[in-house]
C-alpha cells in the first residue's frame, strides 16, 4: 500500500484542483494535488512539502479528513486527505499540465482520477 497525501486548498469560496499531465499516470484526469509521503516523513510534512514543490504556494492545514483507501488494478492506495487552506504564493505547475480555482458546486462536473473521488463526495458534504 502507497500512502499519499492530498490537499483540498480553499481561497475564499473556491477550491484548487489539478489536472495531472499527459505523462503522469491517470493522465489529464482531475485531483486534489499532493503526493508520495517519504520515509521519516508525517502526512503533515509530506503534504507541505509537496504542495510546495508541484505548485509553488504555502498553505494553512485546518483539519485532516477520514483516510480513504482506493484499489487500482496494480497497486492500492491510501489516500490522506487534508482540508486547508492557501496562504501565499503564485501557482508554478512543475508536474501538473493544468489548474483551476473552482466553487464547490462545479467539482462534480471534472474527470476525476478515481481515486480522489472518495475524498470529493466526502468534502462535498461538508457544510463550509
Amino acid at each position: 500500500m502507497i500512502d499519499v497525501t492530498c490537499a483540498i486548498i480553499l481561497r475564499g469560496n473556491k477550491i484548487l484542483v489539478t489536472q495531472r499531465s499527459e505523462k503522469m499516470s491517470l493522465p489529464l484526469k482531475w485531483e486534489f494535488p499532493g503526493g508520495k509521503i517519504e520515509e521519516s516523513e508525517t502526512a503533515e510534512e509530506c503534504i507541505h512539502r509537496e504542495i510546495k514543490e508541484e505548485i509553488n504556494i504555502e498553505i494553512k492545514l485546518i483539519e485532516k479528513l477520514e483516510s480513504k483507501i482506493f484499489h487500482y488494478e496494480t497497486f492500492t492506495i491510501k489516500l490522506i486527505p487534508f482540508l486547508s487552506e492557501y496562504l501565499s504564493g503564485e501557482i508554478f505547475l512543475t508536474e501538473h499540465k493544468d489548474f483551476k480555482w473552482l466553487p464547490k458546486s462545479q467539482l462534480a462536473f471534472l474527470d476525476w482520477a478515481l481515486a480522489d473521488i472518495p475524498v470529493l463526495e466526502e468534502f462535498l458534504k461538508l457544510n463550509l
